[in-house]
């Protein structure tokens, strides 16, 4: 009997470049295509007959798995912190893409961040309802900004004193006059499954699940 189609849901940019050892390693190489910038292909097929790859935004892998239009996936657990959805499973962490989600601020307000000062914050982040948790859990409310991008521009510009973002050297921040005050997370990117494929192919994704994780310890030895 064929096997049902296999969708696995990989995120554009750096996690991407890191993945593919690890895409090798478990026996999964796409087209040619793939790996061609200019491309504007967003689906496509490996070497194995049932297993597809889906290239998206690094926060649309969290709901393609989700929502089950994709089994596997790989993304850092910064997205799986703002969505928190259940039906998301994260069995592995893969060991890449690793960075810290932190709160910065504009060198005139100091190098520190003194919470029994403040009852109100006003920040900009593209992470809304974890920086929101985090702020509450120290008894402190916070008015979010949405933005996508270009996060440093925020305090320089004046719409937010503050933001909270991914950091990986914090060279941006120095270059744009601001300072790293709180750690909210380590981040580091997962395997993700939907929970409802795993139950109905567990056999295959348990499978898929074990050779990820053999992956990850023979890169790790």
């Amino acid at each position: 009997m064929a096997l049902d189609q296999l969708i696995i849901a990989l995120p554009k940019g750096r996690i991407l470049e890191e993945a593919r050892p690890l895409l090798d390693a478990v026996g999964i190489h796409p087209e040619s295509a793939f790996d061609d910038d200019g491309s504007r292909q967003l689906q496509f097929a490996t070497n194995l007959e049932h297993v597809s790859i889906i290239r998206v935004r690094s926060f649309d892998v969290a709901t393609f798995v989700a929502f089950g239009a994709a089994q596997i996936g790989i993304a850092g657990n910064d997205v799986l912190m703002e969505f928190d959805y259940p039906e998301i499973y994260a069995p592995l962490d893969l060991g890449i893409g690793g960075c810290r989600l932190c709160l910065a601020q504009s060198k005139e307000l100091g190098e520190t961040f003194d919470v029994s000062r403040l009852s109100h914050v006003r920040v900009a982040t593209k992470y809304p309802e974890t920086t929101s948790r985090y702020f509450e859990a120290q008894g402190i409310q916070a008015e979010c900004v949405k933005l996508n991008g270009a996060m440093e521009l925020a305090p320089k510009l004046g719409l937010t004193p503050r933001i909270v973002d991914l950091v990986s050297s914090g060279r941006t921040l120095k270059e744009n006059g601001l300072v790293e005050v709180a750690t909210i997370s380590d981040v580091s990117s997962r395997l993700v499954v939907n929970r409802t494929a795993l139950k109905v192919r567990s056999e295959e994704i348990g499978d898929w699940i074990e050779k990820f994780r053999r992956a990850v310890d023979a890169q790790a030895a």
